[in-house]
């Protein structure tokens, strides 16, 4: 049996917090406010928010063998729900929103969705990570409706690989919807690639490749550890070994800078179209710079990726709770977020929700 994580009691966020929303005057820029502000002095202004648990494949590394038990649909966000803690995010600071799963393409309104968030003021990108199977069927509208960034996840750059990642067929599909982002103009297609001891560690320097003829930005992500995903320290990549083995291969294979906020360390082949990046959770974490904030598709608020505690803003709204008494309960939440994560031996040891009921 799948254990949930403890969710902190309303009574317990509401004491001592009275914040309200802020809304900002058209053109006007946005200054952080406390209530997305923790007590390290970090300002959360991106939000990552994930349509369903459900997902048409079953990568390894996102989801237990056996599956995992979804909510009922009655117990995950609504259109409407969605709606209102974007625009109160938005009006608390937040100007980017990340839509994740599951896999949010098997959500029907998400057209809708997208619609939706790009009418609130001040929101000024509106990304999505998807897997990638039904990009050539739904991408253009997805653009139409305003999605603004698009990241793939891609895990191998052979067909008989990435079915056994994902314990299903589609690797043709996949490489057809980056192919097509490319046409559309999104720049670049973001691919992230879960790099793992044994199974694709040999293919680095393919997916480099990659950035050399298409405008992408591969992101070669550290193997974490997840509820039922089996993570061993075996399988890790580091960042500083993914490099060591480009260089051999392009020794002027060079670092970019970095925005303050970003968790991909950005490099690139000297002439290459696209570029490369790393997300180094385990072996160089970012917590100091992070302003990241989840909302799970049942709607709960994680402050942290690994953080096992987390605050139901879906009961507080079907209880009736004003924007106010939500800020509220939001607030607290931040200020309580710890300096940094356990560490990369204690997370493989602490429960959490398997990768695909956070969003990632």
């Amino acid at each position: 049996m799948m254990l949930r994580p403890k969710f902190s009691s309303l009574s317990m966020i509401y004491r001592n917090y009275g914040a309200g929303t802020q809304k900002f005057a058209t053109g006007a820029k946005k200054e952080p406010l406390p209530s997305l502000s923790d007590t390290f002095g970090r300002f959360h202004s991106y939000l990552r928010i994930s349509l369903t648990e459900r997902c048409n494949l079953r990568c390894q590394y996102c989801m237990p063998a056996e599956g995992v038990a979804l909510s009922p649909k009655s117990e995950l966000l609504t259109t409407e729900e969605i709606a209102r803690i974007a625009r109160l995010f938005v009006a608390n600071g937040v100007d980017k929103i990340r839509l994740t799963g599951g896999e949010p393409t098997v959500r029907r309104d998400l057209i809708d969705i997208i619609a939706s968030l790009k009418s609130i003021e001040g929101l000024e990108t509106v990304a999505m990570t998807t897997n990638g199977l039904v990009l050539t069927r739904q991408l253009v509208a997805l653009q139409r409706a305003g999605l603004d960034i698009i990241n793939v996840s891609l895990d191998t750059l052979s067909a008989d690989k990435f079915e056994r990642i994902t314990r299903r067929k589609g690797w043709d599909r996949v490489m057809m919807g980056i192919d097509l982002g490319v046409q559309l103009g999104f720049n670049p297609v973001k691919i992230n690639c879960v790099v793992m001891k044994g199974f694709n560690d040999n293919e680095i320097c393919d997916f480099v490749r990659l950035t050399e003829e298409k405008n992408v930005d591969v992101r070669f992500i550290e193997y974490m550890p997840f509820s039922g995903n089996k993570w061993e320290m075996e399988k890790m990549v580091s960042y500083k070994e993914m490099v060591e083995k480009i260089r051999k291969r392009w020794p002027d294979f060079h670092a970019l800078r970095n925005g303050p906020n970003d968790t991909s360390k950005a490099w690139k082949v000297p002439g290459a179209m696209g570029q490369v990046g790393f997300i180094t959770s385990m072996s160089e974490h970012f917590c100091g710079s992070c302003n990241r904030l989840r909302i799970t598709a049942d709607g709960n608020l994680k402050v942290c990726l690994f953080g096992n505690t987390e605050v139901s803003l879906r009961d507080a709204m079907r209880a009736g709770s004003s924007d106010d008494d939500l800020t509220a309960l939001i607030s607290a939440a931040v200020k309580r977020k710890k300096k940094q994560h356990a560490g990369m031996l204690n997370l493989s040891h602490m429960e959490n929700r398997p990768m695909i009921l956070i969003g990632g």
